[in-house]
């Protein structure tokens, strides 16, 4: 009985000649299907998140059929005849409540199945019935109220016990005749593989009579049914009409197997003995006959004569497996090797019963075998435009990144002189081959006698050809490791290689892979055994010169139970070794030298020396903020206002603005915060547009953005900068930092105080080890060099005896190390001891040996440009850094004065130029010994 109740579904009609029933799954085809369209984007639209956690669900109608009425009736019964002449509609798209049978099924959207437009196909699995009730919208998709149909089985009806026994022997029955039948390739049985035949088995042994309706729509399925049968079916809301109406379906059925040609005349044929059925020996030779025939080969002897057997006159049969399988390894090129192999496989799979379970492993083999590109290449796009065209690819999708940018353009030029120096050997040895040729036809002319001299030419054209082969250019494509902070780049700059050397591109996501057979591939022994995944990547792109992009290689895991990822990736990035490449799985060679690696990284420090030896390391650094702003207003702003619906005239962020979101809302070395916050603008602005626009007040709107309304727009500043100081005075000095918060450079100051003590120094400011070191080494040169500095009146004299020393860095909570700011530790303390001030405009960076000379330090360019941010004017660098000013941006060398020094007493001649130290002469001395 059913339950009234009247929720409001959406309804999909569905195409002519479909019907679905509870338990099964139909594909719906999505061309000229605008109403499907409609209610996926209408249901998704109203979704709160982009996937919603409860399946769609969908009322599935089928269109009336032209012999039944709307309840499932038959309307020549009724005396109304039939409604061939009725006009209706036999577009779904268009079909109108009229056109609808009167019952249907509630589906779960599955989801879209289909690789191309026209092929796209909605996945619904049938729930329940029910009762189509009054239709309340019609456009753009239908909805209507419903009235849900749950089965009731009276357990203890005999007549519904024995038709669900009945309909249980007859499925039986008809399962029984398709195993049979499956020897026959011409059989009218369903198209079920005995192992699928089984598992219906099991599933039917497996119901009670609670299920007998469920049994009934499943086998309704099976069954083959006409369309009026499932319409019949679908409205029997009555389990026992739909027990009878199943048992009718699949009697018809297995007197149709059972009448098929090929089985009554083997059963005429068979002796009295066995007219009931088959006996042992007939099926014996029956099975060996038809393993035979998918093989290629002929029957047995006496087998020929029948129907459907080779040698039966019947030379139309359809090609069997193993013959399609063998036509996909043939066109698929592979190597000698390889090709002997697959042939053994397949002599072992054409003796093969297809019930075994080996079958399935060995056809698998053979498919992955045909996937693989052992020789399908995509045609580089190497011309005269090739470097010009990729620069141009290059500049347009990335800013800056000019080491990385310039060693892919070298990869290109090495590779397009190769494949010009190839092109030459290949026109002279075709050359050196066809005039071979004409010497041996010449020698094989009967009117011609050999001479000795034809012979020594041949020798000397083969020894030629020999050479002009070793000399033939291979290509080995570099294995490149970008090493840099998140957000950098890294994976996009892959896509763009890609793309202006015209290949397939395919990314494998390293991160958190554990076991060696992800890389490798499993053993064919195991179960559900498959290839690691750079062979699937290259039958992913179909070719065998593609870019692979290994992200995240430095999350790789490290040895464990499972084995050692990155130990086997040792043989995918080693170039000597790779065309060579040997996956568990295929166990044959594969040839990874033509394919260009990419790996991307964030730190080396987990990367195993070995595995990174392998790779060529190329660095990038955080991007500062003078590039941030010019990918910002290159790429940023535009994606983001596309993306937020508007347009370049309705938002109008200046350099000033973007500087501000910069510095202090998004400090870090990427980009990707700096696109969020940029994109909350976009998405504010977008407010007040819409705001504006609905009110009819677009006059008042004003697309430009102001300093002041980043803090209505983003909250307060979650960064401070730091500001070089107006005033100076003694003990406090301007360093300079390469790291701050998310990558930027900074300045530091350093603040020295003496008190009255015995000479204990104490440091503050969570300073590491490195940095107390520094500390140490610059008072040990001042306390060395304090008569010469004019400190003390006596060489003798300790200028710690009577004081202690405060150092002190600010911003405590966030820790300092790192070997470079020996240099500004002692100008702090020489200042603080002779009583002279520091100009504030001055910074410094380096360290200090115990003789005073300034070594190199690293992260130059993060810390000039934090610099020139700060409002610094002068900066003293270590001699040795001059080669890093080099790589400087303009604005940096245009806007500081920059000063390179190598020792502590030139570096105080820079900071006091008016002063003059006692023990300056020596230092002029030494000076000249440098």
């Amino acid at each position: 009985m059913a339950k009234p109740k009247s929720p409001v579904l959406p309804i999909v009609a569905l195409p002519r000649d479909l019907v679905l029933l509870p338990g099964s799954t139909l594909r719906i085809p999505l061309q000229s299907r605008p109403d499907i369209a409609n209610l996926l984007a209408s249901i998704y639209s109203r979704a709160t998140t982009p996937k919603p956690e409860n399946a769609v669900t969908i009322g599935c109608v089928p269109l009336c059929s032209p012999q039944l009425s709307r309840d499932g009736k038959k309307l020549i019964e009724d005396g109304k005849g039939s409604r061939n002449d009725a006009q209706y509609s036999e577009d779904p798209a268009q079909a109108s409540p009229k056109d609808l049978f009167g019952y249907g099924t509630t589906g779960k959207v599955s989801g879209v199945q289909g690789r191309r437009q026209g092929e796209l196909s909605l996945v619904v699995e049938g729930v329940s019935r029910f009762k189509l009730g009054k239709v309340i919208q019609e456009k753009p998709f239908l909805e209507a109220e419903i009235i849900y149909h749950e089965d009731e089985v009276d357990v203890a009806n005999l007549a519904i016990q024995q038709l669900f026994a009945d309909l249980k022997q007859s499925a039986r029955e008809l399962l029984a005749l398709v195993r049979l039948s499956s020897l026959f390739p011409r059989s009218s049985a369903l198209p079920l593989s005995p192992i699928l035949a089984r598992r219906f088995e099991l599933y039917i042994a497996r119901k009670d009579i609670e299920d007998a309706g469920v049994l009934a729509d499943f086998m309704s399925n099976v069954a083959d049914c006409t369309n009026d049968e499932k319409l019949q079916i679908l409205s029997a809301l009555s389990v026992k009409d739909r027990l009878e109406k199943a048992i009718e379906v699949l009697q018809r059925q297995i007197s149709s197997v059972q009448g098929n040609s090929r089985i009554m005349t083997i059963q005429t044929q068979t002796p009295p003995a066995a007219q009931g059925g088959l006996d042992m020996d007939t099926l014996r030779k029956l099975q060996q006959s038809a393993l035979l025939r998918r093989g290629g080969q002929s029957g047995p002897a006496g087998m020929s004569g029948l129907p459907g057997f080779p040698g039966a006159g019947q030379g139309d049969e359809e090609p069997n497996e193993v013959a399609e399988l063998k036509k996909r390894l043939e066109e698929a090129g592979l190597s000698p090797e390889a090709d002997k192999v697959a042939q053994r496989e397949l002599q072992r799979l054409s003796k093969m019963n297809p019930a075994q379970a080996e079958y399935q492993v060995c056809r698998n083999y053979l498919e992955n075998l045909a996937e693989i590109p052992w020789s399908k290449m995509t045609e580089d796009n190497l011309n005269t435009e090739t470097l010009s065209r990729a620069r141009k690819q290059l500049d347009d999708d990335h800013y800056g990144l000019e080491k990385i940018k310039k060693r892919l353009l070298e990869y290109l030029a090495v590779l397009k002189l190769k494949q010009a120096v190839n092109t030459d050997l290949e026109a002279q040895i075709k050359r050196l081959t066809e005039g071979a040729k004409a010497v041996d036809e010449k020698d094989l002319n009967p009117k011609s006698i050999p001479s000795t001299d034809s012979s020594e030419s041949r020798a000397a054209s083969d020894a030629e050809l020999q050479l002009m082969k070793k000399k033939r250019m291979v290509d080995k494509s570099p294995i490149l490791l970008l090493v840099g902070p998140p957000g950098t780049g890294k994976t996009s700059l892959a896509t763009s290689v890609a793309t202006a050397l015209g290949r397939k591109f395919h990314r494998i996501s390293l991160g958190g892979v554990r076991d060696e057979a992800e890389i490798r591939g499993h053993r064919r022994t195991y179960v559900a055994a498959m290839p690691g995944l750079i062979v699937n990547g290259l039958k992913k792109v179909g070719v065998a010169n593609p870019v692979f992009l290994l992200d995240e290689i430095d999350k790789l895991g490290m040895s464990n139970f499972h084995g050692d990822p990155s130990a086997a990736m040792l043989e995918v990035l080693d170039p000597e070794q790779n065309h060579t490449f040997t996956d568990h799985y295929v166990n044959i060679p594969i040839d990874l030298s033509k394919v260009l690696f990419i790996a991307t990284a964030n730190s080396l420090d987990t990367i195993p020396p070995p595995l990174l030896d392998r790779m060529e390391t190329i660095q990038l650094s955080g991007y500062t903020t003078l590039e941030k702003r010019h990918i910002a207003t290159r790429h940023l702003l535009p994606k983001q206002i596309t993306t937020n619906g508007l347009t370049a005239d309705r938002v109008q962020l200046t350099d000033e603005v973007l500087d501000k979101i910069i510095t202090s809302y998004t400090r870090e070395s990427g980009v990707r915060n700096l696109e969020r916050e940029i994109g909350a603008v976009c998405r504010f602005k977008a407010v007040e547009y819409s705001d504006a626009k609905d009110t009819s007040h677009l006059e008042k709107y004003n697309p430009s953005v102001s300093l002041d309304d980043l803090e209505n727009i983003l909250g307060i500043e979650r960064f401070d900068e730091e500001i070089a100081e107006t005033t100076s005075r003694p003990g406090v000095v301007t360093g300079l930092v390469a790291y701050s918060t998310g990558g930027q450079g900074s300045i530091l100051f350093i603040e020295v105080a003496d008190m009255p003590g015995t000479g204990r120094v104490q440091l503050t400011g969570k300073l590491g080890d490195v940095l107390k070191e520094s500390v140490e080494v610059a008072l040990t040169w001042v306390k060395a060099h304090a008569f010469e500095l004019g400190l003390t009146h006596d060489e003798s004299e300790d200028i710690m005896a009577k004081r202690s020393v405060h150092v002190h860095c600010p911003s405590g909570a966030i820790p300092k190390d790192g070997p470079s700011a020996g240099l500004a530790h002692t100008i702090a303390l020489i200042s603080l001891f002779s009583g002279k001030a520091v100009p504030p405009t001055i910074a410094m960076t380096g360290e200090v040996s115990l003789r005073g000379k300034v070594t190199p330090v690293g992260g130059i360019k993060e810390k000039l440009i934090g610099a020139l941010r700060a409002g610094v004017k002068m900066v003293l660098l270590p001699q040795a850094n001059r080669k890093d000013v080099k790589d400087l941006p303009d604005e940096v060398k245009e806007g500081l004065e920059i000063v390179h020094v190598q020792h502590i007493w030139e570096a105080m001649r820079h900071v006091w130029p008016d002063t003059h130290w006692p023990g300056e002469r020596a230092w002029t001395g030494f000076e000249s010994r440098l």
